[in-house]
C-alpha cells in the first residue's frame, strides 16, 4: 500500500515541477503523459461542494483502513487484502492532492511549470486542491462519416479519459475483486 501511495505521489508531484499544464510527452503513437488537473470527481465532474467531496473521501479512506485492518486482525487472505489496500492507497493518494496541492504549490499559467511555495501561498485553501492525471491512452481515433446522424463529422478518440497512478490502482483493485472475489458480494 505504502510503495502504490508514494510512487503515487512522486509521479504527480513530478509531472507537476517539471510540465507545463496541458504540457505532453509522447511515449509512444497510443501513450503520452498529458499534465492535466482535475478539480471535481472522476472524469472532472463537479456535483457536489469541494469540501463536502472532499470531506467524503476522508470519510471513506478511514472506513477503508478501518475495514483493512479488520481482515489483517481476522487472518484473510493475501489476495483479498491487496485488493483492499490498492484501492485504499489509490483513494489516499487522491486525497492527498485535494487536501494539500493548493496550499503548497503556485498555478503559474504555461509554460511555466509549478513549484513548491510556503503555506497559504498556494493557488487555493486547505482541501480545495486538484487532482494530477497525467496518464493519456489515446489508442485508436477517426472521424466520423458526415452522412452518420448526429456523430457524422465528430472525431473521436478511443480511451480519451487522462488518469493517475492512483486512480489505476482503485480501477485494478475494484476489477480483481469483481474477478476473484465477486461470490463474496452474492450473499
Amino acid at each position: 500500500m505504502l510503495c502504490v501511495l508514494l510512487l503515487d505521489q512522486w509521479s504527480k508531484i513530478w509531472v507537476k515541477t517539471h510540465m507545463a499544464l496541458h504540457e505532453n510527452i509522447r511515449i509512444t503513437d497510443w501513450f503520452y503523459i498529458l499534465f492535466t488537473e482535475n478539480r471535481g470527481m472522476a472524469f472532472g465532474m463537479e456535483l457536489v461542494d469541494k469540501y463536502l467531496l472532499t470531506g467524503f473521501r476522508i470519510l471513506a479512506v478511514c472506513l477503508l483502513v478501518w475495514y483493512l485492518w479488520r481482515l489483517i486482525q481476522k487472518g484473510e487472505k493475501i489476495g483479498y487484502l491487496i485488493c483492499i489496500a490498492l484501492i485504499t492507497a489509490g483513494a489516499l493518494g487522491n486525497i492527498i492532492d485535494c487536501i494539500f496541492y493548493g496550499v503548497f504549490f503556485n498555478a503559474p499559467a504555461p509554460p511555466y511549470v509549478a513549484h513548491f511555495v510556503g503555506w497559504g501561498y498556494g493557488y487555493d485553501v486547505l482541501m480545495r486542491g486538484r487532482v494530477v492525471d497525467m496518464l493519456y491512452f489515446p489508442l485508436v481515433s477517426w472521424d466520423w462519416p458526415s452522412w452518420m446522424p448526429v456523430l457524422g463529422g465528430e472525431h473521436f478518440i478511443f480511451f480519451s479519459p487522462i488518469f493517475n497512478l492512483a486512480d489505476s490502482a482503485i480501477s485494478c483493485g475494484v476489477a480483481a475483486l469483481i474477478v476473484f472475489y465477486h461470490e463474496r458480494f452474492q450473499r
